[in-house]
């Protein structure tokens, strides 16, 4: 079974081609701290090659949705530690991925403050979740150039806090609407000047953070998570092929170590002539570096995408939120516990760390 194989990420050997995608669970405290359960959930899933953790926020101003962590206090880095130090223990490889919301936001999580954007477009068609329930999206201010700097380098200083709190690297997500697809995208960034206006443009945000991730905690480090197809956010792209290409061509240039690219959800419709199966051939193609595909696989399809060669790892998501132990699931065919969507999102260690190993 080539999921079960061993594998290379970087100067990382991994024991599997699996691993777990980040996914929000809210359940630290009011300050972003991650807590003991915390180290329990990722331990627990320390069989796969690798974890991606939740997004992490890399600021204050990065903050979208409560109970989110965060790693830019000194609090907040220890917390990690005992993290990580688990993962290790079990002889698991974890990976920060790094987060910045942009305009996906509000400002009753944010001090009082609108959320920071390419330029001032309010979501529609959406609600965002917050400390007080469910609310209208706001309209977010529009980033300064010196705005723009100081968030670029937020992400280099986020990254070293990663190393120092034992992550083995760091993933930035640049996926799925938040401030890196904000800028990719015409329907949110709708500057004219050097961060807007064209593709090369609207891409230079995201170049420029990853040149600031490498320099800060070197090439072996270092990874991206892009969405190319995905509209959450009301994200819109007048030619997301191009901008995509484009993106990778120049990404092709830097020097890191993979790239997880995640397929659009089945539910929403793809471009003409591209279905849920395309994306893999059309983008990871083009990729240099070490692809990970993402996004709607099990075990079956996982395989099938691993044998066509592009893809070198395929990261599940729902399916590591109730079976901890998937890599064994997968090993001896057994059948997989279903999620419950009610305990996806906050809460305690029901629907977090309950669900049951095999041998239990």
């Amino acid at each position: 079974m080539k999921l079960l194989e061993k594998t290379q990420l970087g100067g990382i050997s991994l024991k599997n081609r699996v691993a777990m995608a980040a996914m929000t669970r809210g359940r630290t405290d009011i300050n972003g701290l991650v807590g003991d359960i915390t180290v329990e959930y990722y331990s627990q899933r320390a069989s796969a090659g690798l974890l991606f953790t939740e997004s992490i926020r890399i600021s204050e101003e990065a903050t979208g949705s409560p109970l989110t962590p965060g790693i830019f206090t000194s609090e907040q880095i220890e917390a990690w530690k005992k993290v990580t130090a688990a993962v290790h223990d079990k002889g698991g490889i974890i990976i920060a991925q790094l987060w910045h919301t942009g305009r996906v936001g509000h400002s009753t999580d944010r001090n009082g403050e609108l959320p920071f954007a390419p330029s001032p477009v309010p979501i529609k068609g959406m609600r965002h979740f917050t400390s007080e329930g469910m609310k209208d999206y706001e309209i977010p201010q529009e980033m300064t150039i010196p705005e723009i700097k100081k968030t670029i380098e937020d992400f280099g200083q986020a990254a070293k806090n990663a190393i120092a709190a034992g992550f083995d690297g760091v993933q930035l997500h640049a996926a799925n609407g938040y401030l890196p697809s904000q800028f990719l995208a015409e329907s949110s960034n709708q500057r004219t000047d050097d961060y807007g206006g064209s593709i090369p443009k609207n891409a230079r945000f995201v170049l420029e953070v990853m040149q600031e991730l490498i320099s800060s905690v070197g090439s072996e480090k270092v990874g991206i998570k892009i969405s190319p197809f995905n509209p959450y956010g009301d994200i819109a792209l007048d030619n997301p092929v191009s901008t995509y290409i484009y993106l990778i061509e120049e990404l092709n240039k830097l020097d890191f170590a993979y790239v997880e690219l995640m397929r659009r959800n089945p539910n929403f419709a793809l471009p003409e002539n591209c279905g849920f199966e395309c994306e893999i051939g059309l983008f990871g193609s083009k990729i240099r570096q070490t692809v990970i595909a993402n996004a709607g696989y099990d075990k079956a399809s996982a395989e099938a995408e691993l044998e066509k060669g592009i893809a070198k790892l395929i990261s599940f998501g729902k399916l590591y939120i109730s079976n901890p132990d998937l890599t064994e699931r997968f090993e001896k065919n057994a059948a997989l516990t279903e999620p419950d969507r009610t305990t996806m999102y906050g809460g305690g260690k029901q629907g977090y760390t309950d669900y049951p190993l095999l041998n239990e």
